[in-house]
């Protein structure tokens, strides 16, 4: 058993792995070890080659209850088809490229971030030419702007100000205090995300 097991399963032959106490469907070899997925899908694990065996009929049955049930309870997850950049657009062009190298290292999390950096920049951009629903930002009459600066030599801080005049008057004491004459000065305003 332990010298051939990548023939004695072919690929996608439902295994048990004793080790783990679960039921997977057989992958393949990765060096010394065996690869299993779970029914339905899910993160591969590592298995002993020579602790496999074929599945029995109830534990192929109770492994597909289970996937199905987790399907269920979370919903079925289509993946979006790969949004495709617009022509002559340099940002389009870019992300495309920072998610196909993604895909070629097979870094799915990086490829999935690339491709929703894409649609976002597509929304915002190319929201008429595309057809898609846009979903402009206007600002939020409810809530004025905040006032902050803080001192790039020390780092004391005014704290969030109504009026950009408080501001002022605090730099105007902490450079009489201090001696210190160089702010970062921040200017905060709140927006509504609306839908058309």
């Amino acid at each position: 058993m332990t010298e051939s097991t990548e023939n004695q399963f072919e690929t996608g032959t439902v295994v048990y792995d004793p080790a783990s106490d679960t039921v997977g469907e057989y992958q393949g070899q990765a060096g010394p070890y065996a690869l299993l997925r779970p029914l339905g899908g899910g993160r591969e694990w590592e298995a002993l080659p020579q602790s496999l065996r074929a599945a029995t009929p109830g534990e192929r049955l109770s492994a597909a209850v289970r996937a199905a049930n987790s399907r269920s309870f979370q919903g079925v997850w289509e993946p979006l088809s790969p949004a495709p950049p617009v022509r002559d657009c340099a940002a389009c062009a870019d992300l495309a490229a920072l998610r196909d190298d993604a895909r070629a290292r097979h870094d799915g999390s990086a490829e999935t971030d690339a491709d929703v950096l894409l649609r976002r920049h597509q929304r915002r951009y190319h929201a008429a030419l595309l057809g898609l629903r846009g979903y402009p930002l206007e600002p939020d009459v409810s809530a004025g702007a905040e006032y902050e600066t803080s001192c790039t030599e020390c780092g004391a801080g005014s704290g969030a100000r109504p009026r950009a005049a408080e501001v002022e008057e605090w730099q105007h004491g902490h450079t009489r205090d201090t001696g210190h004459a160089r702010y970062r000065r921040t200017v905060t305003d709140y927006a509504v995300l609306g839908c058309r």
